[in-house]
């Protein structure tokens, strides 16, 4: 008989998600390995950080006249990465992982890093342009992966031959 008390359930995968091709491909990988192991994704975008255009979703979500943050960005970013990540959550199909989405204004490795306090995992892509990206890691993810207190995966760009 063991005596000894009942672990906790574990905490959800939290990823980095800003509708960027990089965050995509980590959200994938969230949403499987969530599957895999039976628990939820927690998906954070994070805006403003401090400057304008900080972020792939703002660089998306509308054009850019001026360094002044539109009143109603939370709810654009919210809505759009809302609708990226179910089109990847419908895409990986059945058994369907439970996803809480959350929008903050931030700098993004604090942010996903608060995020990731209750989490089993965390998940982040990277751009690795050219060369040299291939080799060193973004500035979010160096961060991350030096800070973290849980495991972290950082989810490679995708090789430039493979198909689409």
């Amino acid at each position: 008989m063991n005596t000894s008390p009942a672990q906790g359930s574990p905490g959800p995968i939290v990823v980095g998600a800003d509708g960027s091709e990089p965050a995509r491909r980590a959200v994938l990988f969230a949403l499987r390995e969530a599957q895999l192991r039976g628990v939820g994704v927690r998906a954070v975008c994070v805006y403003g950080g401090g400057r304008a255009g900080s972020s792939g979703m703002e660089r998306t979500t509308w054009p850019r006249t001026s360094g002044a943050l539109p009143p109603h960005l939370h709810d654009i970013v919210a809505r759009e990465v809302t609708d990226s990540v179910e089109e990847l959550r419908q895409q990986v199909g059945e058994p369907f992982v439970e996803v809480e989405v959350r929008c903050e204004r931030g700098r993004p490795a604090q942010v996903l890093l608060d995020a990731s306090q209750d989490a089993s995992m965390l998940v982040v892509g990277t751009r690795g342009a050219g060369v040299w990206g291939r080799l060193a890691l973004g500035s979010t993810s160096t961060e991350v992966v030096h800070h973290a207190r849980l495991p972290v995966v950082v989810v490679p760009p995708a090789p430039k031959d493979a198909p689409a």
